[in-house]
């Protein structure tokens, strides 16, 4: 039996490579006028999204049609501003009842996004069907994933004529086994994957056996912000992000302890939500931290909340690239980070534009916090050294890199590419 299926299965693959090569003789030649950009769910609230509209806006502003199609519509509005420029396109609206075949199949398990993709419960039989017409309905132009349920959805589905785009805005070592495990047979087929550090673009040097056509470092911008710089002067210590576990803010809830005890007059400021914000609430209230550690939930403004602060603290044990320390950098704040292996340790320069913190202990946190509260001429030097630094993300020097990214992979599928020379020995 197992023997029939095998065959039964490659006798499906072939058919399907006929399929795809009888389209493609039919196709419009590969163009980059046209940018589509899966996204899980636009209207919600996260760095990935944030950096899927800044990217939008960019690739709008150079003439493109781009459209950002998301999965999910699970809120009327943006949480962050719109470039009107940028359309958008929402395959399963979750406000309105689920009714007949729709409703039937939103019960059903996704069969096309793996279980390994930590979003894989977002997705139903329904999302799969809409997520598949939609991939299989473009015929040429770019297709952008940025998540790797999407990405793997992209690589089995995607027309020939199509030039497709992975984006990784998570650590390969961070992924379940058997997800990379799908990812070193299906991302060869690309002809792009794009990862937002160093370190990551050679883990998957070093782990894909067959790579894509181009595997390329293009870092996020620097989005645009309202306000001015910070003065750094406010006794206020800031954070951002969702109110997760992987976000570490218990550990600096429990590292503010010790800045509290010395410094009563400074607070620090959590800005996000998510499931763990009772539990916080529940730690600061045990730890007698009422009025020294404030939580007033998200904002639609980092910009004018991190103006208002002096230092900006980031307890994440891995992060992919985060957002939010490029936000501080670019309004001159003073970066206290965890060396996580792969963005913070990248973005900031030990003593430089930030500070490290290594080992990653509570007090160690405390600890180089208490440096830049204590020490102002090194605050300010720190933050100096942010600003020089948040320069070289510029949204148009990345923007660029994208432009000569899509000319490069339009010139590789007409045959028109010529490898820059390489520098001499």
């Amino acid at each position: 039996m197992r023997a029939l299926a095998r065959k039964g299965k490659a006798a499906a693959a072939r058919l399907y490579r006929g399929y795809n090569r009888r389209r493609q003789r039919n196709a419009p030649p590969p163009s980059i006028d046209t940018i589509r950009i899966l996204l899980l769910h636009a209207n919600g609230m996260g760095g990935t999204i944030r950096t899927v509209f800044n990217l939008a806006s960019y690739l709008a502003a150079t003439g493109r049609d781009v459209e950002i199609v998301s999965i999910l519509k699970e809120a009327e509005e943006p949480f962050f501003p719109v470039d009107p420029r940028v359309k958008f396109r929402f395959l399963d609206d979750r406000l309105k009842p689920r009714r007949g075949v729709r409703g039937m199949l939103s019960k059903m398990p996704s069969r096309l996004i793996p279980e390994g993709e930590s979003a894989a419960h977002r997705f139903n039989a329904w999302t799969d069907i809409q997520l598949a017409r939609f991939i299989r309905s473009m015929h040429t132009g770019v297709l952008m994933g940025t998540r790797p349920g999407l990405n793997l959805a992209m690589a089995q589905l995607a027309n020939p004529n199509v030039i497709t785009v992975a984006q990784e805005h998570v650590g390969l070592n961070a992924k379940p086994e058997e997800l990379q495990e799908l990812i070193k047979w299906r991302y060869r087929r690309f002809d792009a994957l794009v990862t937002l550090t160093k370190a990551d673009l050679r883990d998957y040097r070093n782990t894909l056996p067959k790579r894509p056509r181009r595997l390329v470092r293009i870092p996020n911008a620097v989005p645009p912000m309202t306000g001015g710089q910070a003065k750094l002067d406010a006794k206020l210590v800031i954070a951002v992000g969702r109110i997760t576990r992987l976000k570490g803010f218990h550990r600096l809830i429990t590292a503010w302890e010790q800045v509290a005890r010395l410094h009563p007059d400074w607070k620090l400021r959590i800005f996000g939500d998510g499931p763990q914000l009772e539990n916080l609430q529940t730690q600061i209230a045990e730890a007698g931290l009422e009025g020294k550690v404030e939580l007033p939930g998200p904002t639609q403004d980092v910009g004018a909340e991190l103006e208002k602060a002096s230092v900006f603290v980031l307890s994440s044990r891995h992060e992919g690239f985060p957002m939010t320390i490029l936000e501080a950098m670019a309004k001159g704040l003073a970066i206290v980070s965890f060396n996580s292996p792969h963005g913070p340790k990248e973005m900031i320069t030990d003593e430089v534009d930030g500070l490290l913190v290594k080992p990653r202990t509570n007090d160690n946190l405390a600890a180089s916090m208490l440096r830049v509260i204590e020490d102002e001429p090194l605050r300010r030097s720190l933050a100096a050294g942010a600003l020089e630094t948040a320069r070289t993300y510029d949204v148009d020097a990345v923007g660029r890199q994208w432009d000569a990214l899509l000319e490069e992979l339009l010139a590789r599928r007409r045959g028109t590419y010529v490898p820059p020379p390489k520098p001499a020995p």
